[in-house]
This record gives structure tokens, C-alpha cells and sequence, in this order.
């Protein structure tokens, strides 16, 4: 059949062909350019976003800072020394003369799955140490809450208070 046609009708056919393929291509790219141009807007507002978010080291650092650390539970046995080693650390460099920490047994806690270790302390300090272990008492990752908290004071020995306190942690 294609011999039958003339050379006019060739060209016709394959200016034709061209066109027809040129629309479709048309047709598509103006599509996929229209959906390029909204992603690459939506990657724009996305990456200011993120450099919102980003801040400097030394900002973060700060910020970091005021968070308090906390460290998974272990198993009862391992958590107790853990917590019961750095609440002892804690009250050395307050200064507070300690009577040996009371580890009381676990029990079952309010959140499923854990246990609530409590560990009992007795001492004898100033109150302005008491004050500094209070201020630093955050800095312990296994602690998860001040359970009782007690002190009592001297009128025959000024500054000088007995500190009674109960803190607890989570264990396995």
C-alpha cells in the first residue's frame, strides 16, 4: 500500500507522524514539568524548614544541657547497683556523710512491664549541701522520681540537718 502513495504523501504522512508525536510529547513533558516545578517549591520550603531546626553546636549544646539523661532499665540485679553507684557518687561530691543506701525490693509499677526499685538514704549534711545534691539530683540517668523527702533540723546545731529520702528507679 505504501507504494501506491506518492512522495507527497510520504512526507505528509511522516510530518504527521512527527506532529503527532511531538503533541504527545508535549502533552506528558508539560505534565511532568508542572509536577517538577511543585516538588522542587515543595523541596524549597522543606529545606527551610529544616534549616529552622538546625542550630548552631554551641546552642544545642546548651539546650542538650537542660535535659536530663536517662538510661534504659536493666535487670533488676544490674539496675540496682547501677542506680545505687551513681546516687552514691552524687551525694559524695555534695559532700553529704551517708549512712549505707537501703535497696528495698522491687515492686510492681503503675507502667506495665517494670519494676519500681526505691533506695532509702539517711545522712547527716548542711543544708547548703543539700541544696547542691537537689540541684544535680537530675543528672542521674537511672533515676526516675524522688519517692519521699525529708529534713529536720537542729535548733542546738545551726545549719546542720538530718536528710531522710527514698528515690526510685525502674528495673526489669
Amino acid at each position: 500500500m505504501i507504494e501506491k502513495l506518492s512522495k507527497k504523501d510520504i512526507r505528509a504522512l511522516k510530518f504527521g507522524i512527527i506532529g503527532a508525536v511531538a503533541i504527545i510529547l508535549f502533552v506528558f513533558g508539560s505534565a511532568g514539568h508542572k509536577r517538577w516545578t511543585k516538588a522542587k517549591a515543595n523541596g524549597a520550603v522543606l529545606r527551610t524548614k529544616l534549616d529552622a531546626i538546625d542550630v548552631d553546636k554551641a546552642r544545642q549544646a546548651g539546650l542538650m544541657s537542660i535535659v536530663p539523661v536517662f538510661e534504659m532499665p536493666q535487670v533488676e540485679e544490674e539496675q540496682k547497683f547501677l542506680f545505687r553507684d551513681k546516687l552514691s557518687e552524687q551525694l559524695k561530691r555534695a559532700g553529704i556523710r551517708n549512712k549505707p543506701l537501703q535497696v528495698q525490693p522491687g515492686r510492681k509499677s503503675p507502667q506495665s512491664g517494670y519494676k519500681l526499685l526505691l533506695v532509702k538514704c539517711n545522712a547527716t549534711c548542711q543544708f547548703v549541701q543539700v541544696l547542691d545534691f537537689l540541684a544535680r539530683l537530675n543528672e542521674n540517668p537511672y533515676l526516675v522520681g524522688i519517692e519521699e523527702f525529708k529534713i529536720k533540723c537542729d535548733p542546738k546545731k545551726q545549719g546542720e540537718v538530718e536528710l531522710d529520702f527514698t528515690v526510685s528507679t525502674f528495673a526489669i
